[in-house]
């Protein structure tokens, strides 16, 4: 398109991933680097979470500190930062983004761009809950607007769907809403968190854990009275409540991706990446939560740094890869990102994830029948929410003309 607006690097996406590459490559004199966020503000999914956790051991951080951290390094390394937003669509030809914002629709072609978009909480309509449709219903996102950016009032007994480490956080805020915490409830034998956070939610703060049970159903008009749960056993019962939190089970926000006809890596949902985090189409590059929902904001911002190192490279002329091996997972693992390996590219752990758990696992990797590598991982690790890391060593005994490698566990 004649008429785009031109940069060097566009990033799609102000979270940890879209504003560390965003640094990078602005920092190592990548030319006009632009970010674009769709919300008033950058910092992504951490400026809503009040709780501490991230940063570093030396200098730990609350989320919304650790989002300012890292939008004024975007800012200082010369980076610019457009907010409120929307990339809407991809123009035929090259690498052109459609987009509107406060100064209306606009066309921006880039000679590289960095997917960064993030991952989504599927709220109760997807989850296939039935019921009435009352008002105090939420997911994680929603209930951190409503309590850290709004102040709104959201009740005063809740049921939190879900027992994972976002679920616990999520407790976190609902009490510091000042609601109570009927329950934890989740589908899973066992909390899907840490021995200690799990053992001070119920001890400490006296929040019943509810495991093998399910809620079937959403009761009250106008406002929430109660959900129906249905335990393992199959009995069933109503916790009365004016407000439920769906946590977890998140999914790529990859409607981009999809719009712009990438590959998509049927285990995580996202797109397809290489070791060097490039995507099927030339010149688009992918990182964070994207590319598997959900790791932590650390996790996405070291993506976004080596999505950078990557851009770089092609900026400076190296050749586009190849598609290269795909990388899949026998069950019960779930995902592996990068889930393709590219000779000559870069190498970087993989992480993946489990649906159960594993007393002592072990991790194999063959192509073709061959074994390439052979990795024990400490016991109790292997759990479902839990990220486990795979190394690299194997990558150059893959046979670049050889079929998919498989990851299993036994």
């Amino acid at each position: 398109m004649t008429d785009a607006r031109r940069v060097d690097v566009l990033v799609v996406g102000a979270g940890p991933a879209g504003l560390t590459a965003a640094a990078r490559l602005a920092a190592a004199g990548a030319g006009r680097v632009e970010v674009l966020e769709r919300e008033a503000m950058p910092g992504g999914v951490p400026r809503l979470c009040a709780h501490g956790g991230f940063g570093t051991w030396t200098r730990p951080l609350t989320g919304p500190a650790y989002a300012r951290l890292l939008s004024e390094a975007a800012r200082r390394s010369g980076a610019v930062l457009r907010t409120r937003v929307s990339v809407l669509d991809w123009a035929a030809g090259d690498n052109v983004l459609l987009t509107v914002g406060p100064g209306g629709p606009e066309a921006v072609a880039a000679r590289a761009v960095v997917l960064a978009t993030g991952a989504r909480e599927r709220p109760r309509a997807a989850r296939l809950v039935p019921g009435t449709r009352p008002a105090g219903v939420y997911t994680t996102g929603e209930l951190q607007r409503a309590v850290h950016l709004f102040g709104q009032h959201i009740g005063t007994r809740a049921v939190v769907v879900g027992a994972q480490d976002v679920s616990y956080a999520t407790a976190r805020t609902v009490r510091a809403a000042g609601a109570e915490v009927v329950a934890l409830v989740t589908e899973d034998p066992r909390a899907g968190t840490g021995r200690a956070r799990a053992q001070t939610a119920r001890l400490a703060h006296r929040i019943p854990l509810l495991t093998g049970t399910t809620v079937t159903e959403l009761l009250g008009h106008g406002r929430l009275s109660g959900v129906r749960v249905r335990h393992r056993d199959g009995r069933t019962a109503v916790l009365p409540c004016d407000t439920v939190v769906f946590t977890g089970d998140f999914v790529p926000d990859h409607e981009l991706a999809r719009r712009g006809a990438l590959d998509l890596d049927p285990g995580t949902r996202g797109p397809a990446v290489g070791t060097a985090l490039h995507t099927s189409r030339p010149g688009v590059f992918a990182a964070g939560d994207l590319l598997h929902a959900v790791e932590p904001a650390a996790t996405a911002a070291r993506e976004g740094a080596r999505a950078a190192g990557a851009v770089l490279g092609f900026l400076a002329g190296a050749p586009w890869p190849g598609p290269g091996i795909p990388v899949t997972v026998e069950a019960p693992l779930r995902w592996i990102a990068p889930n393709r390996v590219t000779a000559g590219a870069r190498s970087a752990p993989h992480v993946l994830r489990t649906d159960a758990p594993l007393p002592r696992p072990v991790l194999h990797v063959h192509q073709d029948g061959r074994l390439l590598h052979r990795a024990r991982l400490a016991p109790g690790t292997a759990r479902p929410h839990r990220t486990l890391t795979l190394g690299t060593r194997w990558h150059e005994r893959v046979d670049p003309g050889g079929g998919p490698v498989r990851v299993s566990a036994g």
